[in-house]
């Protein structure tokens, strides 16, 4: 490369990071749009709109029906948000709260009345008509009883299955919009005999929900396998907000809206500010790291990390990602991949030096050789970030969003922007081997031999963890310390004589919440209101007594305006399966993967058994320290297993190729144990500094991040050890035991 080309490089190189970092810092335009502060926060970094509904009718709805209710209601508002939360509160109550929006009266006009949608006849058994044309709409002549008497209304919403945007083909083959319905067993049977009498009578079929028409389509066939078109649609937007609308329309519960307000944050503008300065000192000091370390390339790579910093924040904006807590997980995993993606490069660069070859050729090589294990590391983890993204529930789906994000601006920021600041660099007079580092390789550690040691340790850490957990169930309390998302709890309400801050409420009024009930406590703060909600573990009447009263002696507040509601958790079962449905799934194509990419299915099986480890070890941290099992638990967890199988496969990389050039003379012990050795720097520091990262934000964070930070950091270096202890004594392990078939006497 020459010197001018060198110069070109690195000035747009910089432009462009100055570009980028500009337009996070200060938006396009003078409102900000398109900045950092743009960003769409979750419920828990900057509040939104929670809307509270009620069943109609007298009798109390059962447990099945609200459920069922709740799930499909939760489908529908993470059109608003991927992390909005549905929850039961109360026997009869729906509790809906979507992050990032402000106007509850828009989004309360949007979703209408749940559970108010009809199909209705054109005329009823006289031949008159039950609607009228008025203005863009259809209005109702009758009353829905009144309808409902006449037999005019020929389904309801339940006997709708589902209701999906589509784009189909007409008739000559053009593409079109549609909304595609199936109806449930009962509903078919209706559908064909109103799809019967309305195409002889050449009628339609109007689409009735929350007091006007939505739809009136014609009746084109006579339709008896329960599936049916609605078509042409102006747009896909227009069919999947009318496919949208008929979902909600058709929940089992009619519901009415109780009362809506705008709430604030979960955590506060301090967890905010804290998260922010815990990520700008983290990164500060990975950056130092990395060039005190690896000198010249290590500084490539600051220009890097920085680009990748720069575009993460320029990209949550572009793709309009909704940014909360488990959000921040998916991006700390996904530096921590950008960091060791740089260390295995420039690892190999050294071993390449130390072999007599130029710097020149040392850097070519050294990418080249990186390559495999940096693809196959970062393609695992991403392979598991598009499942969660496809199969996981709305929390979920935003951490696989940021993580998936990560991934390849990760990689495309180590493999290309670092490899041409690095050619740069050497073409300006960056010529010296000093100005990289050698290394040469020591004495080989006998990991192998260990591994008794190691596996007894391990089954000793797993096993005392599922005793503490019973240990705990014995004396009567919850194996875990769940929290109000995992248990539900109590919601109390309080209306006090001046306003509040989340931060004064945290510091001065929490406290004395834990010591009268000795729960943890989330706070959210009512907008243009004295209102507080204070979220508990279930509260008994007497706790309830209690605490109401130390409200009235402590800050004066009227009692008659205390309001208490029990809370299910926002953590469905359904939720839960389908995260663990959404595991499996990944794990699965993960193995796929690695089969493929390896041609050993043990590599697989141990990488496997590594991560199922890591994630025990850590669910027994969890038991023995009872730190809080809410929300975050899963990103954690979550993260842990992104961690372990890329610092897994990068170990298996090695194995793979030092097996290619071995003898027969060589001992594959020996093999093991030289890449576990040649890898070991990558796995000490990409550890630490990912460990930073995240110590940074537990010695700053509040009290909930800490709770997301402390196991997390334990998964670190649990992640490490069972890279370089534990996988490849297990895939030696499952060598001798079934090994391949040539190697068969």
């Amino acid at each position: 490369m020459k010197k001018s080309k060198a110069i070109i490089i690195l000035l747009c190189i910089l432009l462009v990071l100055i570009g980028v970092s500009y337009v996070d810092i200060y938006g396009v335009d003078a409102t900000g749009a398109g900045s950092v502060s743009d960003i769409n926060l979750g419920l828990d970094l900057a509040g939104g709109v929670s809307i509270t509904y009620q069943v109609v009718g007298d009798e109390s709805p059962s447990s099945t029906d609200m459920q069922d209710t709740i799930a499909k209601l939760q489908q529908r508002v993470e059109n608003y948000s991927t992390e909005a939360i549905v929850y039961q509160e109360g026997s009869d109550r729906i509790n809906i709260e979507i992050p990032g929006v402000e106007d509850a009266n828009a989004i309360l006009q949007e979703l209408g009345r749940p559970g108010a949608l009809y199909f209705i006849a054109a005329t009823d058994s006289e031949g008159n008509a039950n609607y009228s044309y008025y203005g863009y709409g259809y209005t109702l002549n009758k009353t829905i009883e009144e309808l409902e008497a006449d037999g005019s209304i020929v389904l309801v919403g339940t006997d709708v299955a589902d209701a999906r945007a589509v784009t189909t083909q007409d008739q000559l083959k053009n593409s079109v919009y549609a909304v595609s319905l199936t109806m449930t067993d009962e509903g078919r049977s209706k559908f064909a005999a109103a799809t019967e009498r309305a195409f002889n009578k050449k009628e339609s079929i109007a689409i009735y929900y929350d007091g006007q028409f939505v739809s009136v389509p014609d009746v084109r066939a006579v339709l008896t396998d329960g599936t049916a078109q609605i078509s042409p649609m102006g747009s896909f937007e227009e069919a999947e907000k009318l496919a949208s609308t008929i979902r909600i329309g058709g929940l089992k519960l009619e519901l009415e809206e109780l009362h809506s307000k705008v709430v604030g944050a979960q955590l506060g503008e301090e967890a905010i500010e804290t998260s922010l300065q815990a990520a700008v000192i983290g990164c500060i000091i990975v950056a130092v790291f990395m060039v005190i370390v690896y000198l010249i390339p290590g500084v490539a790579s600051v220009i890097g990390l920085a680009l990748y910093v720069a575009l993460v924040a320029l990209l949550l904006n572009g793709f309009d990602m909704t940014l909360t807590l488990s959000g921040v997980a998916g991006i700390i995993l996904s530096i921590g991949m950008a960091v060791d993606a740089n260390v295995i490069i420039f690892a190999r660069i050294r071993e390449e030096l130390a072999t007599g070859k130029t710097v020149k050729s040392a850097i070519k090589i050294g990418f080249d050789k990186a390559l495999s294990a940096i693809i196959d590391g970062n393609v695992t983890t991403l392979i598991a970030a598009v499942v969660l993204l496809i199969l996981g529930p709305g929390t979920i789906r935003g951490f696989a969003q940021t993580l998936a994000l990560g991934i390849v601006l990760s990689m495309f920021t180590a493999l290309v922007v670092t490899r041409w600041v690095l050619n740069a660099f050497y073409a300006l007079g960056a010529t010296s081997e000093k100005l990289y580092g050698v290394t040469k390789e020591g004495k080989v550690f006998n990991f192998l031999s260990k591994r008794g040691i190691f596996f007894g340790v391990s089954v000793a850490l797993i096993v005392a963890g599922f005793v503490v957990m019973g240990v705990h169930v014995g004396s009567g309390e919850d194996a875990l310390n769940y929290s109000l998302e995992f248990k539900g709890g109590t919601a109390t309400t309080v209306n006090f004589n001046e306003r509040w801050t989340l931060e004064d409420l945290t510091v001065q009024v929490v406290p004395m919440i834990e010591e009268n009930t000795g729960s943890a406590v989330q706070v959210q703060t009512v907008q243009d209101s004295n209102e507080v909600i204070f979220k508990t573990n279930a509260l008994n009447v007497e706790q309830r007594e209690v605490l109401n009263q130390a409200f009235v002696d402590n800050y004066g507040v009227d009692e008659a305006l205390i309001t208490s509601e029990t809370i299910s958790s926002t953590i469905s079962d359904e939720m839960r399966s389908d995260t663990v449905l959404a595991v499996v799934v990944a794990i699965v194509c993960m193995l796929i993967y690695i089969r493929i990419r390896f041609s050993d299915i043990r590599f697989g099986v141990s990488s496997v058994i590594a991560l199922l480890h890591d994630v025990l070890v850590v669910l027994a941290f969890y038991a023995a320290a009872r730190v809080s099992v809410g929300n975050t638990f899963i990103a954690c967890m979550l993260t842990i297993v992104g961690y372990s199988i890329n610092a897994t496969i990068v170990i298996f990389d090695r194995i793979r190729e030092n097996m290619a050039v071995m003898t027969k003379k060589d001992d594959l012990k020996d093999v093991i144990n030289r890449s576990i050795a040649q890898t070991l720097s990558r796995s000490i520091f990409t550890s630490l500094t990912t460990f930073v990262m995240v110590a940074a934000l537990y010695i700053l964070g509040v009290t909930s991040i800490r709770d997301f930070a402390l196991p997390l950091m334990v998964g670190i270096v649990c992640g490490a050890y069972s890279s370089v202890c534990l996988a490849g004594a297990l895939w030696y392990t499952f060598r001798m035991k079934f090994p391949p078939k040539k190697l068969a006497k």
